[in-house]
């Protein structure tokens, strides 16, 4: 395992794909987290940059097998923020200097909800200007409607992949979710110039380390700037998740398995920006900092109003719903510090692998 995680560290990609499965399944924890905790040290310092997170719909047109918000769940109170809601969170997350936002919501496509979202970002940037960086995560659109919003003042776009391989993607989805057109939503994302992410699900049932090891290469091959990845927790209100008991002993697999995803992608992608997500955090409560100490270096804290973070439920017990945004913040802040950490406050914290294209085009 040295001599692997030496070669890992001697530079981005130089794992063939049955060593990402060795170091995946079988590296010591400590061993592995400190090497890639130290590679993360080396891009970006000790430092945890922020993303405002807003959940602004839960109206979703698709039908994941994995989802809490899909659309045949009939249990889900559906919500809609007005434009003024979006533009309060917007102006409270840069007074709070977090440096970037996130607009996040369910998967919609028509020209109202396009014109919807241009309208917001064009109001955004007029207030922030280009010292707010803004990522959007609203799914599969055309070309054009990605366009408008990339002139309208988005910076980034994440879309989640779920799974690279196609026949474990029609596992996941019912037979209407077409993975190539996903696949092609994110080359026409980097085409157009826009800092591309995408991120999969970690432990998914049927899921193998090949799928893990492949998801790594995917990334890599895709020329992903960030990722957003997370271990799967069950929802018993979708397929997938009927049946699976949220044991301890489940628990610590998943958090096992998300924390060794982060650290692998680390060592094998070097100077992405990889987040650590709450749903670590729903499987422990120090789960998220697990994630800053295995690798990652963003965060998204929910800015979204308390009466709305309810109904945004992807999967079970999801934290601070019921904390303010203001409550969430400060409370970070400790976690942070707590860790020999620092909030990279102010700062729009681009990936250091969007801005090495950028100089390398």
């Amino acid at each position: 395992m040295n001599k692997l995680i030496a070669k890992a560290l001697a530079g981005p990609g130089r794992l063939a794909h049955d060593e990402l499965v060795a170091l995946l399944r079988d590296a010591p924890q400590e061993e592995l987290f400190a090497a890639a905790y130290e590679l993360k040290c080396r891009y970006v310092g000790r430092k945890v940059a922020l993303r405002g997170l807003i959940e602004w719909s839960n109206i979703c047109g698709k039908n994941c097998y994995y989802c809490g918000i899909r659309s045949g769940n009939p249990s889900v109170h559906r919500y809609r923020l007005s434009e003024d809601e979006v533009l309060e969170c917007a102006r409270w997350t840069c007074e709070q200097r977090y440096g970037s936002l996130v607009l996040q919501g369910g998967e919609v496509e028509s020209e109202e909800h396009t014109v919807f979202i241009e309208g917001l970002l064009r109001k955004i940037h007029a207030f922030a200007g280009e010292e707010l960086g803004v990522t959007l995560s609203l799914g599969e659109q055309s070309e054009e409607t990605y366009r408008r919003w990339l002139a309208a003042g988005a910076h980034r776009y994440l879309l989640r992949i779920e799974s690279s391989s196609p026949e474990f993607y029609a596992q996941l989805h019912p037979a209407s979710h077409s993975f190539n057109r996903r696949l092609e939503c994110l080359r026409t994302l980097k085409r157009l110039g826009y800092q591309m992410g995408s991120g999969v699900m970690i432990g998914l049932p049927g899921q193998t380390y090949d799928h893990l090891a492949g998801d790594l290469e995917f990334f890599r091959r895709e020329d992903c700037d960030m990722i957003g990845m997370g271990p799967y927790i069950p929802h018993a209100q979708t397929p997938l998740g009927k049946g699976i008991e949220l044991t301890p002993q489940y628990k610590a697999r998943q958090l096992e398995l998300g924390l060794r995803m982060i650290a692998v992608c680390r060592l094998y992608l070097h100077n992405v920006n990889i987040a650590s997500t709450t749903a670590l955090q729903a499987l422990r409560e120090d789960g998220r900092e697990l994630g800053f100490l295995a690798g990652a270096n963003v965060a998204m804290p929910n800015v979204t109003g308390q009466k709305y973070r309810p109904d945004y439920e992807l999967y079970p017990n999801k934290p601070c719903t019921a904390e303010s945004a203001a409550l969430c913040c400060a409370c970070f802040d400790s976690r942070v510090k707590a860790i020999g950490e620092e909030i990279a406050w102010g700062r729009r914290n681009d990936p250091p692998h969007f801005q090495a294209d950028a100089h390398n085009p």
